[in-house]
Formats: C-alpha cells, structure tokens, sequence
C-alpha cells in the first residue's frame, strides 16, 4: 500500500482492520501519516475491543468503498487483515443464532461468505468505464497448517498465496516467503515484459540451491561448480530481503537481478552483499536515472545491458576498495 504512492494513475487503498488489537489501529495510521499515505487510502478498523456486529460487517464496508473507486473508473486496493479473525466472528454470531455448526464447528455458508467478498474484487470493461478493484485477504495459520478449513477456503478462491513462514523470520529472512508454498496461478502474467525475461531462471535456481545445501550437508567433497551454484544461491535470497517499509521499483529489480544472473558478483563474501545492494541502488537512483527511465519504458536491448555492465564494474571496484580499507 505505501508502494502505491508511486502508482500513476492513483491507486486508491483501504486497509481493513478485522479483531486486531487497538495497538495496530494506531501503529498504522502513525505509520499512513509518516508516509502520507492517507492522501489515498481509508481505513476500516474493526478492533477486537469492537461488537461483534461490526466486526462481521467491516470487510464488506470496505469492499463497498473500493467498488465505488471501481465503478467510477478508477483503480481500488483493498486488504483484509484478516479473514481468520472474521470466519471466527462469524462462527460465532451463528453459534449465539444456534444455528447448526460444521466442519471445525464453523457455518456451511462460511465458504460461500468470503466467495462473495473476494469475487467482487475485478476489472469493469470498457463500456463500464474499466475500473479495477483488487483485494489481498490475509490469514493466519494456525502452528504453520496451511490444510486446515479456513485457509483451504480462501487458497481456493483466489489467484494464489504467499506463504510467509515463521522459521525464516526467525533466521532474519525478510520478508520470510516461503517460496515452495508460495504459488500464483496469474504468474508472470502481472510482470512487465522485461522483469519477466530477467526473473525466469531465479525459481528453478532456488529449487536447484535447495537441493544442493542439502548434499552439502551430507557430502563431504563438494565440487566446484555445486559451490559456485550455492553461493549464487545465496546470493538471490540476499537479494530477495528487503527493509521494512522501503520501495524498491520494478526497473531498479532489473538491474539486480540481472547483475546477480550474470554473475558478477559470485566471488563477493555473502555478508557484504546487503550493504553493496543499497549503495548500488543509492548511486543509480542519483546518477543513473535516465537507465531506470528507459527500463520502464520496456527499453532493454544491448545497450542498455553494456550501460549496466560498466555502472557495476565502476562502482563494484570502488566498494572493495572502500571494503579493504575498513
């Protein structure tokens, strides 16, 4: 949501606060106004101090608020945080109504609830004035159980899921994507044509260092090429972490990832990685604007790719020279 701020046109947000504590209310709209991000973004806040009534009610109010940005032309983005919180509202409004409890002593109709919620979310044609209304449901798994009923429901009904796992958040992998449980069904469809051609390989690349650590772990020689394979591998998760609240574009993606795809930086020490990649983005968002200019115009031909070698090759001896001097 604080990405959109960069959106043209405007992208306008509604943040949906469904039995959270009243702490995170705060900690958001502190966090909004830290980033002018309330220009163009609502808040729903249902709290769990709130009725159940209203927490029942809350995503609908904001799914209202984004269709109406979406029948009038306009793009709408609208977060349920989260829908765990709601099934178990609703599980309990139905419990007081004595109506009869299924699976997991939830209603029959909680499938159907949130089906309806989220297929409002789409793209209105033309003669309709083209507006897009998108929603991202978050929930929560209960000890990691992505098989369990709500979550079934929900990775059913939309286009895919990002799983985020507890054990790399506690490794320090952030944000901590669990990228095997992670899956999209609209895949590369959504990335601009030159992202897509840069990220093709990067999936297949982590599945492969995956498979390699593990060898590693039970081989006692390794060989040199399955060395080169892991390090690289561990280069990308590097460079897959990213700082609370920071934005980094799609055409500034490029230039890493393609740096990183050419392998460039495969004899650099893993731990130096992560400083190198914010003054790389420092020194091309400065100097280099015109190059992320013409990326997002769909320009990536051989020029382009000399121009990014000689940025690399340029900065990358200045900050070893930097580095042997600390």
């Amino acid at each position: 949501m604080l990405n959109q701020k960069h959106s043209e046109p405007t992208v306008y947000c509604i943040y949906v606060i469904c039995g959270q504590k009243e702490q995170k209310v705060h900690e958001l709209v502190s966090l909004f106004e830290q980033k002018n991000a309330l220009l163009y973004t609502t808040i729903v806040a249902a709290p769990a101090s709130a009725t159940f009534a209203e927490q029942y009610l809350a995503p609908f109010v904001g799914c209202a608020i984004g269709e109406y940005f979406r029948d009038n032309g306009e793009d709408a983005l609208v977060v349920y945080d989260d829908l765990s919180k709601h099934a178990k509202v609703y599980r309990d409004i139905s419990l007081l109504l004595e109506r009869a409890p299924g699976r997991e002593a939830y209603p029959g109709d909680i499938f159907s609830l949130h089906a309806e919620l989220l297929e409002r979310a789409a793209q209105l044609s033309k003669e309709k004035g083209g507006g897009t209304l998108t929603a991202l449901p978050i929930i929560e798994t209960q000890e990691g159980d992505i098989t369990s009923f709500i979550p079934t429901n929900l990775i059913s009904i939309t286009d895919g899921q990002i799983y985020l796992e507890q054990g790399l958040f506690q490794k320090g992998f952030l944000p901590a994507v669990n990228v095997g449980l992670s899956v999209s069904r609209v895949g590369s469809q959504a990335q601009p044509d030159i992202l897509q051609k840069v990220v093709g390989g990067i999936r297949l690349a982590l599945a492969q260092h995956k498979e390699l650590q593990k060898l590693s772990q039970l081989e006692t020689v390794v060989s040199n090429e399955a060395k080169k394979k892991i390090h690289r591998g561990n280069l990308m998760l590097e460079l897959l972490k990213q700082g609370k609240h920071t934005n980094i574009q799609w055409p500034e993606q490029v230039v890493l990832f393609y740096i990183v795809e050419q392998g460039f930086f495969d004899d650099i020490e893993k731990k130096k990685w992560s400083n190198f990649e914010v003054l790389l983005l420092k020194l091309v968002r400065s100097r280099y604007r015109n190059v992320l200019q013409k990326i997002r115009k769909g320009e990536f031909d051989e020029k382009i790719k000399i121009k990014i070698q000689e940025i690399v090759k340029d900065f990358r001896q200045e900050f070893l020279l930097i580095e042997e001097k600390q």
